[in-house]
């Protein structure tokens, strides 16, 4: 038990990098720009909001398109929840630094 709680506080430094590093791989995995760019529809940036992602799941027709859709705002999602873990972490870090 004393272990895993030693290894727990040396890894708490490093927490709000992992959850950042999470959240990045999340975005890299969120291709909804060539998503649309591929069904001929113009986007004018390569972050596509939320909203226009649930307008079209909504609305579109074809199935397979619609679940890659789907995934893409579930990787959408989990990055902006890794994202604020991370944030989140930051005061736990410093407490725990000083």
């Amino acid at each position: 038990m004393n272990f895993l709680a030693l290894n727990l506080t040396a890894l708490l430094p490093f927490l709000p990098l992992m959850f950042f590093i999470i959240a990045v791989s999340f975005r890299l995995l969120d291709n909804s720009s060539l998503l649309f760019l591929q069904k001929d529809i113009l986007v004018t940036s390569s972050n596509v909001s939320r909203k226009l992602l649930k307008k079209q799941i909504r609305e579109n027709e074809d199935q397979e398109f619609t679940q890659k859709l789907k995934r893409a705002l579930l990787f959408r999602n989990l990055q902006q929840s890794f994202l604020i873990f991370s944030v989140a972490t930051l005061p736990f870090l410093a407490m725990y630094l000083f």
